[in-house]
């Protein structure tokens, strides 16, 4: 039967290529019925093995309950491991991966990840290919029967996300969202102790993304042939064509809001564990402000971003982006959360509370007593890999749903729509839609160039 779904699924996927749409509901759907038994291997193909790709390469391979089983990527000096074959344009650039890995001699090696969703030799996927491919990649691997573990942000547009959770709730398989703060033990331990009021009741959390691009940012390129060993229309995928530029692939695709953003990339880390410490799902209204106001290299997202999320229940979430400037955000750690009783700021390495002072008119002495933690130099995405892995054996729900990553990256798509709008914007957390702008829904999702659809 597993054999057959996999065959019957790259079939009709192959068909899509020659002009048939790929949709949500085009293959059958098969949970995972592989019983593993405590020494048997998790074997997984690791689909985009670029920068973040290498690094959960690596991550997983550190397991000894895993085996490297097929690789797949875009670029072949990626996918065969070879940095020598990397295009010296690339290699001036940032973020190419060292490889060199100790792979098997038996590895098998894809240029299109439906191919590899034909293997009936693979248990799992690992996807961190770039976000506007996240979601296809996730709904096929969950309707061709694999565990999948998928790199943040979920998605390049908010529909993506809900369609992935439906299709992973069909197919009863497992899904980890690589937001890796998750598996942190500090932040695990700060998720119980806030929500439990230690803090009292939260008014307002803040985070910032600081990192100063000033003068050149990504710099002015013009449209050239891609390296020949490098698929552009695949990259490409369900966006619309456009011609390759060096400042684009292979990572600088995140200064572009038609790959990523920045709100996406930093964002949705900070307000995912901040949603999570303190126990909300979602915002009531958001309104941004910022632009381009001092960069002038080829992006089409800010450099200067300041975002105000408003919630029902009294709270006010504040994240910056300042790619313009430096300065501390938080002094001592990445989020700061104000209480009643106390103020709590942190980061993957530590936590400081510190007692509420008494305002005017009040004379009372410290409500709670202040506290700070020891050091820890855990590896958070190691801690939530090790979690996927044991949640594909144990089929128990894992630290990061599906649910959990699409309400974290609503957070960036709501961000990103009130720029472009320039209205506050009022959400409904429910139906997933604005109420006071039809033009921000229309931004909620895009159409897919053929033969790609969702």
């Amino acid at each position: 039967m597993e054999i057959n779904t996999r065959r019957e699924f790259i079939s009709k996927s192959t068909a899509a290529v020659a002009g048939v749409s790929v949709g949500l509901h085009a293959f059958g759907s098969e949970k995972s019925s592989r019983i593993f038994g405590a020494n048997d291997k998790i074997r997984v193909g690791f689909i985009g093995v670029g920068n973040r790709g290498s690094q959960l390469l690596e991550r997983f391979m550190l397991n000894d309950d895993v085996e490297v089983a097929a690789l797949c990527d875009v670029y072949e000096p990626y996918l065969k491991r070879d940095r020598s074959k990397v295009s010296k344009r690339f290699l001036e650039m940032d973020r190419i991966p060292q490889m060199g890995e100790k792979l098997p001699e038996n590895l098998k090696l894809f240029s299109d990840y439906r191919r590899m969703y034909e293997e009936k030799d693979i248990d799992a996927v690992c996807i961190a290919t770039p976000d506007h491919w996240h979601a296809l990649q996730c709904i096929h691997a969950c309707e061709a029967g694999f565990d999948v573990y998928v790199e943040k942000p979920l998605t390049i547009v908010l529909t993506e996300g809900r369609a992935m959770v439906n299709a992973q709730k069909k197919a009863g398989n497992i899904v980890q969202v690589g937001l890796n703060r998750r598996g942190n033990s500090i932040y695990r331990k700060l998720a119980k102790d806030i929500q439990n009021e230690k803090i009292g009741k939260i008014l307002s959390a803040n985070a910032f993304r600081i990192s100063n691009m000033f003068p050149n940012g990504i710099g002015n390129k013009m449209p050239e042939q891609p390296p020949q060993d490098f698929n552009w229309d695949m990259w490409l995928g369900p966006r619309a064509v456009r011609p390759f530029q060096y400042n684009i692939a292979p990572y600088y695709f995140r200064w572009w809001s038609d790959f990523s953003s920045q709100m996406g990339n930093w964002g949705v880390h900070y307000m995912d564990v901040i949603r999570w410490m303190i126990g909300v799902e979602a915002p009531s209204a958001v309104s941004t402000h910022g632009g381009k106001y001092v960069l002038t290299d080829d992006r089409d997202i800010p450099d200067t971003m300041d975002v105000i999320f408003e919630f029902d229940k009294g709270l006010i979430i504040k994240f910056s982006i300042y790619e313009g400037t430096s300065g501390n955000g938080i002094p001592g750690g990445e989020v700061e959360l104000r209480g009643t009783k106390g103020t709590l700021v942190a980061d993957e390495k530590s936590y400081e509370i510190k007692a509420s002072r008494r305002g005017q008119f009040q004379n009372w002495n410290e409500l709670i007593e202040s506290e700070k933690s020891d050091v820890s130099n855990e590896d958070s995405t190691v801690k939530l890999i090790r979690n996927f892995l044991d949640s594909v054996k144990s089929r128990e729900t894992p630290w990061c749903t599906l649910e959990d990553g699409h309400r974290s990256t609503s957070f960036a798509h709501l961000a990103n729509i009130a720029l472009k709008t320039g209205k506050r914007l009022e959400w409904d957390p429910a139906k997933e839609e604005f109420t006071n702008s039809d033009a921000a829904n229309q931004l909620l999702s895009y159409e897919y160039r053929k033969p790609w659809k969702l």
